[in-house]
């Protein structure tokens, strides 16, 4: 399969040209995304005040970030598996409730590095 011919700086142009329409669709198609976006920016500010060095402040932060990665993995899966039917199958089922158990281990992680650096 050929690619789009685009290369260097155009690629890179193009490329996030299609980021910033990922993040858009996202954020305007998916409650938990705009919710995981508020805590993101909660948690910056968090974060300075909190960690106690560099190190905790990019693990608080990072965390969050992660969260964030994985939610929009999560919404790209739903997004094609909502694309090709809307009939009932399990391996749909199946790949939407591992999207969701990556996004709820993803948070039980962000919890428990906060945790830890919060009170180690």
């Amino acid at each position: 399969m050929a690619g789009s011919g685009n290369t260097g700086i155009i690629r890179w142009k193009k490329a996030f040209e299609f980021t910033c329409l990922g993040l858009k669709a996202t954020y305007k198609h998916e409650e938990a995304f705009r919710q995981e976006v508020f805590v993101f920016f909660i948690s910056i500010p968090l974060a300075l005040w909190l960690g106690g060095s560099s190190i905790e402040i990019i693990l608080m932060i990072g965390s969050i970030v992660l969260l964030l990665i994985v939610e929009l993995i999560n919404s790209a899966i739903e997004a094609v598996v909502d694309r090709f039917g809307g009939e009932i199958h399990e391996l749909s089922g199946r790949a939407k409730d591992m999207g969701s158990a990556a996004v709820f281990i993803t948070m039980l992680n962000a919890m428990m590095v906060w945790l830890v650096l919060i009170f180690n």
